[in-house]
């Protein structure tokens, strides 16, 4: 699976212009891609003012996905502000090809930030089945809770959107590390970069890491778009000849 992580400085609680942004760097894309993964809240940065970014599934920033991911023939997955039944939502949109869409609504808000206060945690685990592979799409702060990602579902890739600032970045690059090893899967992580309205700086570290812990594409700090190749073969083949998966623990988590 071909796919292509954008590292973008984000503008703070403007839409339009990041839209605008995402399609031009999208449009430079010319071969062939089966994903595209954008960044936590990659229409409006990490912002505790839903109320002025929220957009609803039949609003502008979801037709704009639906249209684009059908003209390139790709998916493209990252999360916005969702407005729903008079909740707001940190909202994982999942869009195929086709223009159906599956989401994923943060379960870990960021109690640091106040995010809990505003949005409403999701209660739902997703794995997107798509070309063949297995995908556990989550969100920046989801990173620390290991036990929720555990791959009890035989997932081939987790994905990481985020807006993960500058001074824990020790921390992203560890527990990304972590997750891949733990699991036995592919682990990709999309961060901004970029300095938000609070004052909150980032550096990226948008990175690829298999099934093994090795870097696929090393962590770096510059505006850009990182393409890369995962083998699922090659991770299927690894997994049967160590088992490591084969020992793990069974348990349910308790929905809240």
């Amino acid at each position: 699976m071909k796919v292509i992580l954008i590292q973008a400085p984000l503008i703070w609680e403007n839409p339009k212009v990041n839209r605008n942004y995402f399609e031009a760097k999208i449009n430079e894309i010319t071969s062939a891609v089966d994903l595209i993964v954008l960044p936590e809240m990659f229409s409006s940065g990490f912002t505790m003012n839903p109320e002025h970014v929220a957009e609803t599934m039949q609003g502008e920033t979801i037709s704009w996905l639906t249209v684009l991911a059908k003209a390139r023939n790709c998916a493209i997955t990252g999360s916005l502000v969702i407005e729903e039944n008079g909740n707001f939502y940190n909202r994982l949109v999942f869009v195929f090809p086709s223009g159906e869409i599956q989401f994923y609504d943060k379960r870990h808000l960021f109690t640091l930030a106040g995010e809990d206060k505003v949005y409403t945690s999701g209660n739902q685990k997703i794995v997107v089945d798509y070309l063949g592979w297995k995908i556990c799409p989550l969100i920046c702060y989801d990173l620390r809770f290991p036990a929720f990602s555990r791959n009890s579902e035989d997932y081939d890739v987790l994905i990481y959107v985020a807006s993960w600032p500058k001074i824990r970045t020790n921390a992203w690059d560890a527990l990304l590390k972590a997750r891949a090893i733990e699991n036995m899967s592919y682990a990709i992580g999309v961060n901004r970069i970029g300095t938000d309205a609070n004052g909150y700086e980032y550096i990226g570290h948008s990175q690829v890491i298999d099934f093994l812990g090795n870097y696929i594409q090393i962590p770096l700090e510059t505006e850009g778009m990182f393409p890369v190749e995962l083998d699922k073969q090659k991770m299927l083949e690894t997994r049967q000849k160590l088992g490591f998966l084969n020992d793990r623990d069974s348990f349910e988590i308790e929905n809240r």
